[in-house]
């Protein structure tokens, strides 16, 4: 029996696939045999291994979301969600990291003394330059505020990449010596101000090295690394059109779209990777209990590989519409509604758990021999559950989001969507300015 795996595309590349896009996808592609020998690894050590690091490091996907100027590409939307689908199909935790490196682009709306020391060793340093946990939770650090700057203290959590990267934004919260007013600002720390909690033991996703990060005690931040909380969106939409690059033309929702695109461009290439596998070991696994020469053979492992082939490909068609649009209206000059972010980033969550249901059917219809810590179909398995587990992509609260969008009903200002009404759809309390605006999504 000859078995067809689904090719990368049977479409022509999409125009907004860079030079460098592909480079550094294909060189992804090159890589891939070693990416995955060395996953396990990565999640013993709750990083990822050294040497994939390294090979990251060499093509260049720590650098996606840097301007040029400073030595990175400031990749569209398309170059990003390629370089993820290819990661996904091998290493989630590496495109997971790859994803959240992003954080790095929120050092750029500081002045010009961090930026010079954030992006001072970006062709050097191994990994992402920045991690960011805790900015935008209910519970944020403690902070007073003292001549030059801010004493800061308290434990964030969730701090992927926090093992491999250079530096570390925080959120905390401070009193306005002026007002008295509690108040909330991001600030950046260096290595030596946290230590890193051992407390990153999980199902999946492990190699992310999503640990808390803690200062029992006060350490000094200098006025200069921070930024209040209410100048975040203002100051990174002020980016746009700042530096070169397809990445700084996009607009703050565009950017925003284009983070959650690149989580389920993630989803699909675990949902290819364990489709790849799924039809390598059926074509080489008897089955149990029935007559046939391979699992191959049977109607039923068919009928799941065909339905599982096309949730894939649909997948892929959205995710790749939506990414091209983003990149298009960019380059157009073109801005997003804020009404068009809650149906747009249903439909990538969508996709999201879309993928999950498929590599849970392909797990189920191979059997016990998926669940090896070999098989690589196991930790697919494990990595897109605690994905969608993220707060950002839990389908049901995003489908009520969407649901009272379209029923009419006054939006919730709440972080996962933009929440803003389409024109004419005005709550009353919007009237004076009081509606919440655009709220950036932490990783």
């Amino acid at each position: 029996m000859t078995m067809t795996l689904p090719k990368a595309s049977r479409f022509p590349e999409s125009p907004y696939l860079s030079e460098e896009g592909r480079r550094m996808r294909d060189a992804v592609r090159a890589a891939a045999p070693g990416l995955a020998e060395r996953a396990r690894e990565g999640e013993l050590r709750g990083a990822l291994a050294p040497e994939t690091v390294s090979v990251l490091h060499e093509i260049g996907v720590f650098r996606i979301t840097v301007p040029v100027e400073l030595g990175g590409f400031a990749s569209g939307a398309r170059d990003t969600v390629e370089v993820v689908r290819e990661l996904g199909r091998v290493d989630a935790s590496a495109g997971w990291t790859v994803i959240v490196s992003s954080a790095t682009r929120s050092a750029l709306t500081f002045n010009d003394r961090v930026k010079d020391e954030v992006f001072a060793d970006v062709k050097t340093w191994q990994g992402p330059l920045l991690f960011g946990a805790t900015v935008f939770a209910p519970k944020v650090g403690d902070g007073r505020k003292v001549e030059g700057g801010y004493m800061v203290k308290g434990k964030w959590s969730f701090g992927s990449g926090c093992k491999i990267a250079k530096w570390a934004s925080v959120g905390f919260e401070y009193e306005d010596p002026n007002t008295g007013e509690r108040r909330r600002a991001m600030g950046l720390l260096t290595p030596d101000q946290y230590t890193i909690v051992d407390d990153w033991h999980v199902m999946g996703l492990s190699a992310t090295s999503s640990n808390s990060v803690r200062a029992d005690e006060e350490v000094f931040v200098p006025e200069y690394r921070i930024i209040h909380t209410m100048d975040m969106l203002a100051r990174m939409e002020a980016l746009r059109g700042k530096y070169q690059g397809l990445g700084f033309m996009h607009s703050s929702i565009g950017t925003m779209v284009a983070t959650t695109a690149g989580f389920a461009a993630l989803a699909l290439g675990m949902a290819e990777g364990a489709f790849k596998a799924f039809v390598e070991q059926a074509a080489k696994r008897p089955p149990f209990n029935l007559p046939y020469p391979t699992m191959a053979d049977m109607a039923s492992t068919q009928v799941v590989a065909g339905k599982a082939r096309a949730v894939i490909n649909t997948a892929a068609a959205l995710i790749e519409r939506q990414v091209d649009e983003i990149d298009r209206r960019a380059l157009a000059g073109e801005d997003f509604h804020p009404s068009e972010e809650p149906e747009i980033t249903m439909d990538l969550v969508h996709q999201i758990h879309a993928c999950l249901q498929v590599i849970d059917g392909l797990q189920l219809a191979l059997g016990s021999s998926t669940v090896g810590l070999s098989n690589p179909i196991q930790r697919f398995v494990r990595d897109v559950h605690v994905l969608a587990t993220h707060g950002a992509f839990r389908i049901d609260p995003m489908a009520e989001i969407n649901g009272r969008d379209i029923f009419g009903l006054e939006p919730l200002p709440v972080i996962a969507a933009l929440a803003s009404p389409p024109p004419g759809k005005m709550p009353s309390h919007a009237a004076n300015g009081n509606f919440p605006g655009p709220v950036p999504r932490p990783a």
